[in-house]
């Protein structure tokens, strides 16, 4: 008789029986033959498994079933399946004290959702694409810029918005970022990223492009999975904080950015974002330091904006920076790339560097003119008064008395 059930499906269906009792050789080969009839083979599958994974590898199942499938290619397979194996899936052991989530029902009580709007709201179906409306679960904003595309601003809706605070406060939290990103990190700003660039003889300054659509789905789903999360639990939290754009409105005619879009990446309005934006880069910061630290450079990132500096000249790390950049999945703008020597100003996220930090001279200056003409929005006003007042307070008080 042709067999009814396929390799992957008899793989997958092996898998869940091994995982559902004791892991040892009789009870896994015994659990296995109530699900699929009793088979010569099970025994020797079973033994195989063991010698590959000493514990149960009950956060990856998928994982399993892949590699019981490459042990089916001279076996005979069996016509049907007897009996579903029912087993839980687990967090692994982790580095860092995020909640535990063992399964989609655990996530999906600890949102207080039903399983439907669970998966809606991840859009594992993937119809955010195609959808319209209200079917939507982000609303949609193009910012122009001076130059290249439009910023594509993807605004969560008030639900998904708030699981996704949920996410960065409760989960992302507790995971900690590379040493050298101040963007977005408590206790880091632009004001120490750029302090760590004071009185350098050079100070080169490169952008990442599209620095959240560039981090893929499979980045953020790498940061779960490293957390500690079964794969169904990170496969489910990364459709929470990843989006695909629909076709309408997204950028033509830029067709880098608008691949981007395309496919599952973090969204720019989402508050997870930022967060996991630097975990995804983390690999990039180690290795930019790692560089730095070869040339006698100091090196430090705020969101997109890389830096490194040194008192001595340095041999144009462009090419370098470039290269390791693409290694991890983003790309350098080479047309906001500059290289500032001491004679020149030198800017790092806003703040002069060349000496001590201070304000550009126009940025004073346009403020200046704002409040003498007094047609200003005042708690605009105030706010940029405060990020001057964190560099130069001399300068924030003759601003604020002038008001």
């Amino acid at each position: 008789m042709a067999s009814s059930l396929s390799r992957r499906e008899t793989a997958r269906v092996l898998a869940g029986s091994f995982l559902g009792g004791e892991w040892e050789l009789e009870a896994m080969a015994k659990r296995a033959g109530r699900a699929l009839g009793r088979r010569v083979w099970h025994r020797r599958v079973a033994e195989r498994t063991l010698r590959a994974y000493r514990h149960p590898p009950r956060d990856r199942p998928r994982e399993l079933a892949d590699f019981v499938f490459t042990l089916l290619d001279d076996v005979r397979l069996p016509p049907r399946l007897l009996r579903e194996p029912v087993f839980h899936t687990e967090m692994a052991p982790g580095r860092w004290p995020v909640p535990r989530i063992d399964t989609l029902g655990d996530l999906a009580d600890r949102l207080e959702l039903e399983p439907g709007q669970l998966g809606w709201l991840a859009d594992v179906r993937g119809l955010e694409r195609t959808s319209t409306g209200k079917l939507r679960n982000y609303t949609y904003v193009r910012v122009p810029r001076r130059s290249g595309p439009p910023r594509v601003l993807e605004r969560p809706k008030a639900r998904l918005k708030e699981i996704q605070r949920w996410i960065l406060r409760e989960l992302l939290a507790w995971i900690p970022t590379h040493d050298a990103a101040h963007g977005f990190v408590k206790g880091r700003s632009a004001h120490t990223h750029a302090a760590l660039h004071v009185g350098r003889k050079v100070v080169v300054r490169l952008d990442l492009e599209d620095f959240f659509a560039a981090v893929s789905a499979a980045r953020v789903y790498g940061v779960f999975r490293t957390a500690g999360y079964p794969e169904a639990v990170a496969h489910t939290l990364t459709g929470l904080c990843t989006n695909v754009v629909p076709a309408d409105e997204s950028v033509p005619g830029h067709f880098r950015l608008a691949r981007r879009l395309a496919t599952p990446h973090l969204p720019q309005g989402a508050p997870t974002s930022p967060a996991l934006a630097n975990l995804a880069a983390h690999a990039l910061d180690r290795r930019l330091t790692g560089l730095a630290r070869e040339i006698g450079a100091t090196y430090s990132r705020y969101a997109d904006d890389l830096v490194l500096s040194a008192d001595h000249h340095l041999r144009t790390p462009h090419a370098a920076v470039t290269e390791l950049a693409r290694d991890e999945g983003f790309t350098v703008n080479r047309g906001k790339t500059r290289t500032m020597g001491r004679g020149s100003r030198q800017v790092v996220t806003g703040i002069v560097v060349n000496a001590h930090p201070n304000v550009p001279r126009a940025e004073y200056d346009r403020l200046k003119a704002i409040i003498h003409r007094g047609d200003y929005d005042r708690e605009h006003v105030l706010g940029r008064i405060a990020w001057i007042a964190a560099i130069n307070p001399a300068r924030a008080a003759k601003l604020r008395s002038s008001m």
